[in-house]
Parts: C-alpha cells; structure tokens; sequence
C-alpha cells in the first residue's frame, strides 16, 4: 500500500481519524451538522437509510453533493455505504428494484439467483453514486428463535448459507461495489438483538468452526474486500467481558491471524445498545481500533460523532493508542476508497429500476414462494366466496427498513383476486378475534397473511379459531417461516418470506394458480436449536 501510505503522511491526526469513522444524517438533504462535521471534524465517509430517499432522482444527487461536500473538505472520496440486503433490510427507494431477501432467494433452489441479485443491486447502487454495500450477511441461522437474522439469512446450514451468499458477493464485487459479509464469527444463533441488548454464544473456537466460521472462510477463499464484526460475546475466545467488536482475539487473532483475512475489516454500528448501553460509544470506538477494526460507523448522532474523535484523539496523544495503529487502518481504507471511490464507468440512472431488473427480480420472488404444507387449490378470477384477513406490517426490529405505508396483506389480495378483506390488529385480541369468526361466517375460505405470529400469538389463535369454525384456511406467512411449525398439520401454509409489495404480487399470482408454488424450505424446527 505504498500509495496510501504517502497519501497518509500529509495527513493531520484529525484527518486521520476522520477517514475512520462512517456518519449517517437525517432527511433526504445534507444538514448542517452533517457539514460541520465533514469541513471541521473530517469525517470521510456516509451510510444512508431509507429517510435518506425519496426517489432515485434525489438519492442520485444527493450522492453527487455527498461527494463533492466530503472531497472538498477531506481531499479523498467518501465510501457511502447502505443496507441493501433485500427483503426486509433495503433502503432504496419504491422507484429503484428492491431484490428480495435471502432466505427467499435460498428458497428459489437456485444459487444464479443470489448471483443474479447481486449484480442487479450492484449496478442500480453505482448508479445512483453509492460504492459500499453492507451485505451480504453470511450468519447461519440455526437457532429459530434469532429476533434480528431470520430471514436475512440464506439458511440454516452452511452448506446453503455458503452457496447463496458467496453468489450474491460475486455479484456485488463483479459489478465493481465494495460489499461487506457479515457479521463475523456468527450472530445465527443467539436470541438476543444486539440492536437493544448485549448478545453471548458460549461456543467453544471448535464449536465455531464447525459452523459458523465455514461461511466466512469460504468468503475469504473467495476474495472478500469488506468485513462486518458482530456486536457479541464470545467468552470462550474472549475472556474479557467485551463483544468480538473489542476483541483482539477476535479481530486479529482469529480473523487475521488464522483465518488470513486481509481486507477492510469494519464495525457493526456503534450506536446500538450492544456498545453504547455497556461501554459508550466513543469508547468502543477506541476498542475497535485497538483489536483491528479499520472503519468505525457511528451513523447517527453528530454529538456521538465528535466525542468519538476526541476519545480517539486523546488515547494518540497520550500513547495508550499507537499512531501505528492508525495509520494502519487510514491506509486501508485509502486503498479501498481509491479502488471503489471513483468508478471506471459510470452507469446512467435509467439503470434504477428498469423494466429488466423489475422483471428479474419478480421471478425470484415467484421461485421463492413455498408451499410448506396441505394441498393449495386456485381462487377463481372474482375470489369466489373468500375472506383475505391478516394484519398491517410493521417493523420487526432496529434491522428492519421502515414500514412502506400503505401495504396491506389483505387489501392486496383482495384488488387482485376479489374477494372480501379484513385487517386486523398485529396481535389479534378477543374483540378482533369476534369480528373475524363473523365476517368469516359468509366464505367458504379463509386466506390469513400472517407476520411473525410466533411472536403475535393472537395471530396464531386466528388461524386455529376458523379451522375450529369448520373453514378452509390458507396461511401465508410473510414474515418467519416458523409460524407454520405453529399450525402443522391444521392449515394448507404457503412460505413467502417477507412483507413488501414485491412478495404479496408473488403470493397473489401462486392463490390465483398462475404460478406453482415451487420453492422448497430449510426447516430449521426439524432440528434441535
């Protein structure tokens, strides 16, 4: 990295430190704060969320005034990054193609697939000016109850995880953005959401690399740039009470050292309660940095953002923290800024949802639906005597984009197959339960779109109130597959995976009998978790 190094030494400790740390801002226009802390603070690099995006046009020159604000002020161009997994986790606004997620494309039963979303999110990112993807997740999901991976994982064997998420990797690196695999060692099997707490796995190294290192290895093979390290206890290879995020042992004994890592190595959010409840943000920051972390992400509290600079600051000046360190990881990141900073080609903006990409990714979520359970007949064209009921989305975790408004499972399905609707509550109550026995009373068949009712009981009891009632019902579930455990052997169930509008089109066309129901399902229940 000789380059980078010479770059580096024209640089002020400030400076420095600013090329390390990832900010976010609020709304869809740069704010004020958000200048000051590039022009004074010299903080290089962006991650962008939904709020971020109105529609492709905006997000497209916001991106271009991103750049030209944080190379004016720091003389390098930003890395801005974004969560646009699929599914549940994307950002991008309803007029760009929002891919689905992976235990959907998993579903599909074909790996081109995940190759397939990855160049199609790569190219739509590019052009609207965006370089940094923070996907895919390469957690394997083997414990059911996981409140925050779920879904976003591609399974729950290594073996699926490994041959989806490396497809989608390619795609997104073959395309030219820098993708970042995560969250090393594993965040699969835990049931706290270290969003709102501080996760522990009590796996011994063995244990891990049974599992959840296989995923990750395979990446490396494989030519990973970018790594995201999970907010979690290891205490088996940490015995310090500090989450792999902080742990040396982790970061560059275990990842470095002896699984060979030598690309960009960044920290999940250090604004989740996981570091900002039991340590404080600034001060995980300088954790991060003292285990081998390059890129610190402190995405959205400018306050935040400055007190982590000082820490930082203060630990140089007064040795605790080696300027070796820092300059290390300013050069690492140089060295991906100048790879992906600028791309050789740029893309136009006609790219951003294209009919081509709108068509694509409909065919995987069509491959993607499930029929896990009974036998599913066709609604007529007029939905005949049918009752389409379920609840509104809502978002299931800090993870989750924000809710499209608007969206409703049983709308939906009634517009396009007729039929009557009825909305209930996410957790249906006696009164709602009443309600829908009696509208139910006039149909003959009942389809229920349920959304994580594992963690909604009312839901469940829904379903098993009408087959009690004597009606044909048909649940959907468009969140965690796991609902249909619940109601084995009760109901014909379909598996769609997700609550967007991409999926109900999907459903709608598989109730109308227009496509076969022909995704197949890891059933992670099967096994103990």
């Amino acid at each position: 990295m000789n380059d980078q190094t010479e770059h580096r030494r024209e640089l002020s400790l400030r400076e420095k430190i600013g090329q390390l740390i990832v900010t976010g801002f609020p709304g869809p226009a740069i704010t004020d704060e958000l200048r000051e802390l590039a022009r004074e603070w010299k903080i290089g690099n962006i991650i962008l969320f939904a709020y971020n995006a109105e529609n492709k046009s905006q997000l497209a020159a916001l991106c271009g005034d991103l750049q030209r604000l944080m190379t004016g002020a720091t003389g390098y161009p930003a890395l801005i990054s974004i969560d646009q997994e699929g599914g549940r986790v994307t950002r991008l606004p309803r007029d760009a193609v929002n891919v689905p997620g992976a235990m959907a494309v998993a579903a599909s039963g074909r790996p081109d697939h995940a190759l397939t979303a990855g160049r199609m999110t790569a190219r739509e990112l590019r052009a609207l000016g965006i370089n940094f993807n923070l996907a895919p997740v390469l957690d394997i999901n083997n414990n059911k109850r996981n409140p925050v991976i779920n879904v976003r994982a591609y399974g729950d064997t290594a073996e699926s995880v490994t041959s989806y998420g490396l497809q989608m990797l390619r795609g997104l690196q073959e395309e030219g953005v820098l993708a970042a695999v995560k969250h090393f060692p594993g965040h699969g099997d835990t049931e706290v959401d270290s969003h709102l707490g501080l996760p522990a796995v009590s796996k011994s190294l063995a244990e891990l690399e049974a599992l959840e290192l296989r995923s990750f290895r395979a990446a490396i093979a494989a030519g990973a740039e970018a790594l995201t390290i999970a907010h979690m206890l290891f205490p088996a290879i940490e015995p310090e009470r500090v989450p792999a995020t902080m742990s040396r042992a982790i970061v560059t004994d275990l990842l470095k050292r002896e699984l060979g890592y030598e690309g960009l190595v960044i920290s999940d959010c250090l604004e989740m309660d996981a570091i900002q409840q039991y340590y404080g943000t600034a001060k995980g920051a300088l954790g991060a940095l003292k285990a081998g972390i390059h890129l610190l992400f402190v995405s959205h509290t400018p306050a935040l953002v400055r007190e982590t600079v000082q820490v930082i600051e203060r630990a140089v000046l007064s040795g605790e923290l080696p300027m070796e360190t820092v300059d290390a990881a300013v050069d690492k990141v140089l060295y991906y800024k100048m790879k992906y900073g600028k791309p050789s080609e740029a893309l136009p903006l006609s790219v951003v949802g294209c009919e081509a990409h709108r068509q694509a990714a409909a065919a995987i979520s069509e491959a993607s639906v499930c029929l896990v359970a009974g036998e599913l007949a066709p609604i007529a064209a007029d939905g005949g005597r049918t009752l389409f009921a379920g609840s509104h989305p809502y978002r299931t975790d800090r993870a989750s984009s924000q809710v499209r408004m608007g969206l409703s499972f049983p709308e939906a399905m009634a517009d396009r197959l007729g039929g009557a609707q009825l909305l209930t509550g996410i957790d249906p109550d006696e009164a709602e339960l009443g309600q829908l026995l009696r509208e139910a009373e006039a149909c003959d068949r009942v389809v229920f779109g349920l959304y994580n009712g594992v963690d909604n009981p009312g839901q469940l009891a829904a379903v098993r109130r009408l087959v009690s009632a004597g009606k044909r019902v048909t649940a959907v579930a468009l969140g965690k597959p796991y609902d249909l455990e619940a109601l084995a052997g009760l109901a014909c169930g379909l598996a769609a995976f997700e609550y967007t509008a991409l999926s109900l089109a999907s459903v709608a066309r598989v109730l109308a009998g227009e496509v076969a129901p022909a995704g197949r399902i890891e059933r992670v229940w099967q096994r103990d978790s």
